[in-house]
């Protein structure tokens, strides 16, 4: 069996205290940090994404970094997450983006069957002329499992189904679906834990932070420097709800409000998300408790043997 290159995670729901640990954890281990975030790697977007101070980036590397005008799809970042991972001896994890994790977490050729854009634009007339009816028709007849699973109206990942069909001559849902066994890395995954309330207490008490630290001056900032609130960066939460606030449509305090249980609601899906992986190993913690004991722990589990 070749040896997999072990890769350190702390991950886990936004306000939990990933970013404390990790800078523990990555002084220790002489470690890298890595954003696994979707919103703290832009740019210029530092008070909403809770990224770390400018201080403690100084105490450890932290990589991956985009201007708030760049859109940046998962497998863009799986991409250059890689090529990070494989120039730093101890890369860390960082953050609560559960794709990002999911795309490091197939094997490097997985989805390495190519496109046809002569094959696409075939589909996709077909679907624009004669219907997405006739289409779904067409990838009932070679792969009726995968027609099952979409709707006709979801033409591109009908498109998506024939096109493999066509290429490799096997029905995507016949296709070998990896699993976390078929990781590219050794993944070592940590996360804190702590009691619902406690979590919802300091998500309230973040934004109210953020708002004294300028949150709404930062996305003035943006707005003002020509950015569109279309902006894949400007769907992050603080901003699309702030951004209202400068152009009148709503009042701040309603915003803030809006933010708040936005912001709770994420973090319920963040858990649910990370509860399903069964390689986190949680660690219960409260506020005020030092994590020191908590970064030994990590420290002394990363050196283990290999599948020790």
């Amino acid at each position: 069996m070749v040896k997999k290159k072990r890769v350190l995670g702390l991950v886990g729901p936004t306000a939990s205290g990933k970013t404390a640990l990790s800078l523990l954890a990555a002084e220790r281990l002489g470690g890298e940090i890595l954003c696994m975030d979707s919103m703290q790697i832009y740019r210029g977007m530092d008070i909403g994404t809770a990224k770390p101070t400018k201080e403690e980036q100084a105490r450890v590397p932290h990589h991956l970094h985009l201007n708030p005008d760049e859109s940046f799809s998962v497998s863009q970042y799986a991409q250059k997450a890689r090529e990070v991972i494989e120039q730093v001896e101890v890369p860390i994890l960082v953050g609560g983006t559960g794709m990002y994790l999911q795309s490091l977490s197939l094997p490097m050729d997985y989805g390495a069957v190519g496109g046809d854009e002569e094959i696409r634009k075939k589909y996709h007339a077909i679907a624009d002329t004669q219907g997405p009816e006739v289409l779904h028709a067409l990838l009932k007849q070679v792969d009726p499992t995968s027609a099952q699973k979409l709707h006709p109206n979801d033409v591109r990942r009908v498109v998506r189904a024939l096109e493999v069909y066509d290429l490799t001559g096997v029905p995507l849902s016949s296709q070998k679906m990896p699993g976390r066994s078929d990781a590219p890395y050794d993944f070592q995954l940590y996360a804190l834990e702590l009691p619902r309330n406690v979590l919802y207490d300091r998500v309230d008490r973040r934004v109210d932070e953020m708002m004294k630290q300028g949150l709404l001056d930062e996305v003035k900032k943006l707005k003002d420097s020509g950015l569109s609130p279309d902006a894949q960066s400007m769907q992050g939460l603080g901003y699309k709800e702030l951004w209202p606030v400068l152009t009148g449509e709503t009042s701040l305090s309603d915003a803030v409000s809006l933010l708040k249980l936005r912001t709770r609601h994420y973090a319920k899906r963040q858990l649910t998300w990370f509860k399903r992986d069964e390689r986190i190993q949680w660690l219960p913690w409260s506020p005020g408790q030092a994590m020191d004991a908590l970064a030994d722990l990590i420290c002394e589990n990363y050196h283990k043997p290999f599948g020790g």
